[in-house]
């Protein structure tokens, strides 16, 4: 059971070297339970049904997490109304209830709310400053009306509209966390993650990091090369990460967007729950305390996390009543051999089979090299033409 008391937030938790973990990725774990719809990404399940939001946070939260995010990936008014995504709700009804979800259970247990702003499809098509920033300050209007704990600027690909974004967030007087999208490479201008990093604490960050994109061992490289860049810039932050639940190593310097089986065909890239334990006890000794997850990752993958973690934090998450340490619960099993996998070095050395014998280890990402300002990525309020698809089908297959 998790120690009683106060709930302390996210700054002292941190300021004293506490483990926290994240949540995990509601956007494709929804999806997949027929919630949310692949394409537009936005989170109106908040408002429609609520149910579903409520039992994932509830899952999470019994997994480990100490924070709920609120289910607000998306939900700018520019982009719920992106390419004909047309919405019973408003923005404000579906951050609105995001809020009183993730409020809700985080009242259950340990946890903190936090209130989410992401990338707009303003940036991309090349709106002013001015422009951006009004459309984070209408989230933003939401949080802190609900009061939540902290917040948290997160899946920006670009510097520049992250930095807008926590020069917003920062008006509210609460703990603000920045985590870009991006590797090693940098964000998709090439300004490199030290440099992206230092100019988020600069904006009024208190914790940076990264999210989404790429898989574990690949953000936990990306935030040492931001933890290098704050200190060289004599700046001083806490470190976050909410990786992916897939392995990309092929993947390019815009991650698994472009990769061929995005987003419909990537199950065979799943980490395990070893796989996670494994990627707890790097960020940590990478010197990361805000370790979770974004897309592909389950409850069971945050239990991963905070069962690795049990010794730092003290305690083990209630999920872990239904699950052996390192298989220890095989010993229950009726066959012999599978109680002879109930061992730590057993699932430390096993390389799973992916059962596709006709599939290669690798994919080639489409790379076509295009970010903002690009007339590709100009967005629109109007369904997608079929002339526009059309364009797009003939432009991929020259690249094929």
């Amino acid at each position: 059971m998790a120690p009683v008391g106060a709930k302390r937030n996210i700054l002292e938790r941190l300021d004293a070297g506490e483990v926290v973990i994240g949540d995990g990725g509601y956007v494709f774990a929804l999806e997949k339970r027929g919630y949310v719809k692949a394409g537009p990404w936005t989170p109106e399940a908040a408002a429609e049904y609520p149910e579903a939001v409520r039992q994932l946070h509830r899952e999470y939260l019994r997994a480990g997490a100490n924070v709920m995010q609120t289910f607000t990936f998306y939900a700018s008014d520019d982009k719920l109304e992106n390419r004909g995504n047309n919405q019973r709700f408003s923005g404000r009804q579906i951050n609105e209830a995001a809020c009183d979800l993730a409020r809700e259970v985080a009242n259950e247990g340990d946890a903190m709310v936090a209130g989410g702003v992401s990338q707009t499809p303003a940036y991309l098509s090349c709106k002013s400053e001015n422009e951006v920033k009004a459309i984070f300050k209408k989230q933003l209007d939401v949080f802190a009306q609900k009061n939540v704990d902290f917040l948290i600027a997160e899946y920006f690909e670009h510097v520049e509209e992250a930095e807008w974004a926590v020069q917003v967030l920062t008006a509210a007087k609460k703990p603000v966390a920045a985590t870009l999208c991006i590797g090693p490479e940098g964000d998709l201008h090439g300004v490199s993650p030290g440099e992206c990093a230092a100019r988020l604490v600069r904006a009024g960050a208190q914790i940076v990091g990264v999210n989404c994109h790429f898989d574990p061992m690949t953000c936990v490289k990306t935030v040492k090369m931001m933890k290098e860049g704050v200190q060289k810039a004599g700046l001083k932050a806490h470190y976050m990460i909410q990786p992916l639940a897939y392995h990309t190593p092929d993947c390019n310097c815009q991650g698994f967007i472009d990769l061929p089986e995005f987003p419909f065909s990537l199950e065979p890239r799943i980490l395990t729950r070893w796989d996670m334990q494994k990627y707890a006890r790097e960020a940590y000794d990478a010197g990361i305390r805000y370790i979770g997850g974004c897309c592909g990752f389950e409850p069971y993958h945050i239990r991963a996390l905070a069962e690795e973690l049990a010794h730092e934090r003290g305690f083990l998450p209630p999920a872990s009543e239904k699950h052996g340490i390192w298989g220890a619960s095989l010993d229950m099993h009726t066959k012999p051999w599978v109680r002879a996998r109930a061992r730590r070095d057993y699932w430390e050395k096993l390389k799973p089979a992916s059962g596709r014998p006709y599939c290669p280890s690798m994919s080639n990402p489409d790379g076509w090299g295009v970010t903002k300002g690009h007339a590709d990525l100009m967005q629109q309020k109007e369904s997608t033409s079929q002339e526009q698809q059309r364009a797009l089908f003939a432009k991929l297959m020259l690249k094929c």
